[in-house]
């Protein structure tokens, strides 16, 4: 059996976010050939072209563990309609310098959780657009726009309400399909 290190990157620095709660309830929900390795981006400097010909430690770092993963699953919450600036700050920096992107090829799952009604459907299709030019094969369905609703998440971290975990659920199993079938 192959096993599978899928780096796990969260867009949301929030000790109580929704987003990392949801990244770690699906973690779970992936068969046992599957690991999620969770990308540090706290710590990365604000992106600057100049700095492309020495990159800091923290950079070397995120690209390094891109680079070593079969895949990406992007959990990110939406911040003014678009994705937050930390998440876009990291893409940044392990695309770079140009040709030597740690993304390109790399099989994708996005998703995310808001409280507002419409999940975070701007922040995924901006997030998208900017993954289909970085040449991130990134699966299109089932998407998956996840509200914050009251007993969503059980005192375990897990999928609360039962449609919402089989939902998910066939989302995980579309995710691992596509992993597999990138990586074949």
């Amino acid at each position: 059996m192959s096993q599978y290190n899928i780096a796990l990157i969260v867009g949301s620095l929030r000790k109580d976010s929704f987003n990392k709660k949801l990244a770690h309830a699906l973690t779970g929900m992936a068969p046992k050939d599957f690991t999620f390795t969770q990308v540090r981006i706290d710590d990365l400097p604000l992106y600057n072209q100049d700095d492309d010909a020495n990159q800091a430690a923290s950079v070397k770092r995120l690209k390094s563990e891109i680079q070593a993963a079969q895949g990406v699953l992007f959990v990110t919450p939406e911040y003014n309609r678009s994705m937050p600036g930390v998440l876009k700050n990291a893409i940044d920096h392990a695309s770079r310098p140009y040709g030597q992107s740690a993304w390109a090829g790399k099989p994708a799952g996005v998703i995310g959780i808001s409280v507002g009604a419409i999940g975070t459907a701007l922040a995924q299709q901006h997030l998208r657009n900017v993954l289909a030019y970085l040449n991130v094969p990134t699966l299109g369905q089932p998407e998956a726009f996840v509200q914050a609703k009251q007993g969503l998440f059980d005192a375990a971290g897990n999928i609360g309400i039962e449609d919402t975990k089989k939902f998910l659920q066939g989302w995980v199993d579309q995710f691992v399909a596509w992993v597999k079938i990138h990586n074949a």
